[in-house]
């Protein structure tokens, strides 16, 4: 049996609402898109959502954190154990901005890198 579900693009500041009709796990359809990016954006999101992961962490023997982010987005429902992950992880000087800190974070295939330098 087919489900409609309205989600609202967030690629661009149209905001388009769209309506994605799906069977299951398959999308059959996207209304309410303007752009390519909209329609993508819907058929991943309602199967499978992904987030990209930014965060600040503490630095060993530094007062000033490191800013963190996932290489790419990874699944919405990895999102509270990858945050657990950089809070407990050990992080030392010097970092430069590009790092891995993390690798496979939470078994996603995706690194979490700095976002800058700590010296």
């Amino acid at each position: 049996m087919a489900t409609a579900e309205v989600i609202t693009c967030i690629n661009c500041p149209m905001g388009c609402r769209m309506e994605v009709e799906r069977e299951g796990e398959t999308v059959l359809s996207v209304t309410g898109n303007t752009c390519k990016r909209g329609e993508a954006y819907a058929r991943q999101e309602c199967v499978r959502p992904l987030r990209m992961v930014t965060a600040v962490a503490p630095v060993e023997g530094r007062d000033m954190p490191v800013s963190v982010k996932t290489r790419t987005p990874i699944p919405k429902q990895e999102i509270d154990g990858c945050m657990r992950a950089i809070l407990a992880a050990p992080f030392r000087p010097p970092i430069a901005a590009g790092d891995v800190l993390i690798e496979n974070v939470c078994g996603t295939g995706v690194d979490v890198i700095a976002t800058k330098a700590v010296p």
